[in-house]
């Protein structure tokens, strides 16, 4: 068993945190808002006050925040991970960041004496609850084997894909893909409704053949019912297909849908949608197409 500082514990990192203080784990927790602390305490962890204290004794660090500019303040800003950590301890990135920017840190974690893996995930809050994630992780073969018993406490499908910043850029296609995937389903849910089809018998059918996807499984009803209470944030999305376009740019690669998409998540950012689930998506359709709610 280890001790691992666990920093951000949302939607996400909270019951991962509490799967790997549940597995024997001694797990030190912190969170800007003190009271997501709350979970993890009641699953047998501990809540640390600041970084400094939650890493000061851990051999390994994990972390789970939003986004590039999050992970470099807590990992690099004065009283972050890398000032207090000490040398030899596993830096674990659950956040979904830039490609090129986990290579830096990663950079600046060897000159340190310190080891970093991206191990971005992909599941949503039914993944993170039910360990059941997908995790992509850019290391070293020896840092993927340290980290790997970890890993096999929060996840289900745990692949090595390569260096640092293999496990962002494989996140980075999973995001290109998942919101593809919705996008179309949201289309195919109001057209549907437009010809007054039995949405539920329509699902039923569809997810028996080759249109059936996780994405139908898990957000079809979800949009059936209109419940948009976040298993992953719209606002976050949009961060990821900027991740996305960006980096597909500087690789002088073209994808036109995916474009197309991004702009379409942006316009739910701007009427006000980012803090729904990403299968609110549906509501920019209908807004597209003049219908209003179902």
């Amino acid at each position: 068993m280890s001790t691992i500082a666990f920093i951000g514990l949302g939607i996400m990192g909270s019951p991962m945190a509490c799967h790997l203080a549940r597995a024997g784990h001694d797990v030190i927790g912190y969170n800007r808002s003190p009271a997501r602390t709350a979970a993890l305490v009641e699953a047998g962890g501990t809540a640390a006050e600041s970084i400094e204290e939650a890493v000061k004794d851990a051999e390994v660090v994990a972390v789970m925040v939003p986004d590039s500019p999050d992970v470099q303040d807590v990992l690099l800003s004065e009283g972050g991970v890398f000032d207090h950590a000490h040398p030899g301890t596993l830096v674990i990135d659950f956040s979904s960041i830039r490609p090129d920017v986990t290579v830096q840190l990663a950079r600046e974690a060897t000159r340190r004496g310190l080891r970093l893996i991206d191990a971005p995930v992909s599941g949503g809050e039914v993944g993170a609850k039910n360990a059941s994630l997908s995790i992509m992780v850019g290391a070293t073969d020896d840092d993927f084997a340290s980290a790997k018993p970890i890993l096999d406490v929060v996840g289900k499908t745990i692949v090595h894909v390569g260096p640092n910043g293999s496990g962002q850029t494989v996140k980075a296609a999973n995001q290109l893909i998942v919101a593809g995937n919705i996008e179309l389903l949201a289309e195919a849910m109001v057209f549907l409704r437009a010809y007054g089809v039995d949405l539920d018998a329509a699902v039923k059918v569809l997810g028996g053949g080759l249109a059936g996807s996780a994405v139908l499984d898990q957000k079809a009803a979800k949009m059936l019912s209109r419940d948009f209470e976040p298993g992953f944030r719209i606002e976050l999305h949009h961060k990821d297909m900027g991740i996305v376009t960006g980096a597909a740019r500087e690789a002088d690669v073209v994808i036109p849908l995916g474009a197309l998409v991004a702009q379409l998540m942006a316009a739910a950012l701007a009427n006000g949608d980012g803090a729904l689930d990403h299968s609110g998506l549906l509501l920019g359709v209908e807004r597209l197409s003049g219908r209003g709610e179902g």
